[in-house]
């Protein structure tokens, strides 16, 4: 843990494992924190928000620049780091996650120096008012276990840039890569309490802590909700980036070979474990027997293997547990009547290793429909082509709102669909792709707020008024 420049060793402390999830091994024992360790982090950062907020902004754009630059220069570190506790492929870590850290920093340092606030002519005689945009203070910031340093980034970067001082609580599974980047930071420049990390089960007393101003917070929906009740209760400023059940809609037009490319890539990212995954296919009944081939095909044929392996296209689950929960899913499916086409089992050997899976004849009452998985298995779903008002009722009939996709050669029919479809990201023919100056984040239950650009910027500050008589 990094708690006020200081790293905490475990000595007798308690400890927890982190896996290898591609072996099963253990590779790590880290310190299982304790609500006093995170009211010894808070105040750390508390001690150190007023000299980080008073920083030239050149300054703390300088730092964090520093920052970014190290990560590059560590980038093959950092990814391999990753790839052994995470279990993604190289292809991912080093390609899209660690380049994708960087661009946040990057980005949001150019954001350090632009912060502005408005002139307004009020109806007040003899009165000059002004606004201006200031830091929240100590902000908690809690991640999950799919993406640990880039979704990180997403809030690491920004908070750090407007002025904020944090304490961050990283997913159990996935500690090493936040630890790592953590200790670049101490070393780009970043002054001690300006970033503290917790380890452990402690993101309730994170949460809860009265000198957390803002909790910034991506994972499941159900933890969501918790947390979005206690920050409501205490009035405390709350970012939730939650679950998905991502509709992708395949037209009778569509380019069914690119389409299922990029269902492929979409739907089996990271084995599936990624909350804008393409996971309900609404396939025009003509072109459905076609595309659920295609797709079979593709999913069967993928690389299983460790991430480190230059071979492997999709690595493990994150644990044993994620393993059970998604079996649970596919056979939940064949109870319902979907038929299975491909997958649906455990892959042999070492390692939390789930096959991809296809179900065709799935209905959307169906859990495998409705509910997230996070994992490899995906549902095809034949819509009549002629019926666009019914395909968009089906597309939005969940309670997430994340992201879509439209497959189409008509450019007016996938757009309008995009302008009907309730998700907070609409891709056309496209893979689910991110970039630190786009808005990210969901409707309905996909969260609270959103992360990436001015949106960003906006999250981690607030609006002070400035009267002054004439």
């Amino acid at each position: 843990m990094l708690i006020g420049g200081e790293w905490i060793e475990p000595g007798g402390r308690s400890t927890f494992p982190t896996y290898d999830p591609a072996t099963g091994k253990v590779i790590a024992e880290l310190i299982e924190a304790t609500p006093a360790d995170v009211d010894a982090a808070v105040r750390a950062a508390t001690g150190a928000f007023g000299a980080w907020a008073d920083l030239v902004p050149a300054e703390r754009a300088r730092l964090l620049l520093r920052v970014a630059d190290l990560v590059e220069q560590h980038a093959d570190e950092l990814a391999r780091l990753e790839t052994t506790d995470q279990g993604q492929p190289l292809a991912i870590s080093g390609g899209f996650s660690i380049p994708m850290v960087v661009n946040q920093f990057r980005y949001h340092a150019g954001w350090a120096t632009k912060l502005t606030g408005i002139t307004v002519d009020v109806s007040v005689p003899d009165v000059d008012y002004r606004t201006r945009r200031e830091p929240l203070g100590v902000c908690g910031l809690i991640t999950p276990w799919n993406f640990p340093i880039m979704l990180l980034a997403f809030k690491l970067a920004p908070a750090l840039a407007t002025g904020n001082t944090v304490v961050i609580k990283p997913a159990e599974q996935t500690s090493l890569s936040t630890l790592r980047l953590a200790e670049l930071c101490l070393e780009a420049g970043i002054p001690a309490g300006v970033v503290n990390v917790v380890t452990g089960g402690v993101g309730k007393a994170l949460v809860d802590h009265p000198g957390v101003a803002k909790i910034s917070f991506t994972g499941s929906t159900e933890v969501g909700r918790e947390i979005g009740a206690s920050t409501g209760r205490a009035l405390k400023r709350v970012s939730l980036e939650l679950g998905g059940k991502a509709p992708s809609v395949v037209a009778a037009d569509a380019d069914i070979d690119a389409a299922v490319a990029g269902n492929l890539m979409g739907g089996l990212l990271n084995s599936g474990q990624v909350c804008a995954a393409y996971t309900r296919f609404y396939v025009a009944r003509p072109r459905a027997d076609e595309f659920v081939d295609k797709l079979a095909a593709g999913a069967s044929s993928q690389v299983l293997g460790h991430g480190l392996a230059e071979t492997t296209q999709l690595g493990p689950l994150v644990s044993e547990e994620q393993v059970a929960l998604v079996d649970g899913y596919v056979r939940l499916g064949e109870q319902e009547g979907a038929t299975l086409v491909t997958g649906g089992s455990r892959a042999e050997g070492d390692g939390y290793f789930y096959r991809p899976t296809v179900f065709t004849d799935v209905a959307d009452s169906m859990r495998i429909a409705r509910e997230e998985i996070f994992g490899p298995v995906l549902s095809v779903i034949p819509y009549e082509d002629d019926d666009e008002l019914e395909l968009i009722a089906r597309a939005n009939d969940t309670d997430y709102g994340l992201a879509a996709v439209i497959w189409s050669g008509e450019v007016k029919v996938a757009n309008r669909l995009a302008r009907r479809i309730r998700a907070g990201s609409v891709y056309i023919n496209m893979p689910p792709l991110l970039d630190a100056a786009a808005a990210w984040g969901g409707f309905k239950a996909s969260g609270l707020g959103r992360e990436n650009g001015w949106d960003a910027i906006e999250a981690f500050t607030e609006v002070k008024s400035i009267w002054t008589a004439l």
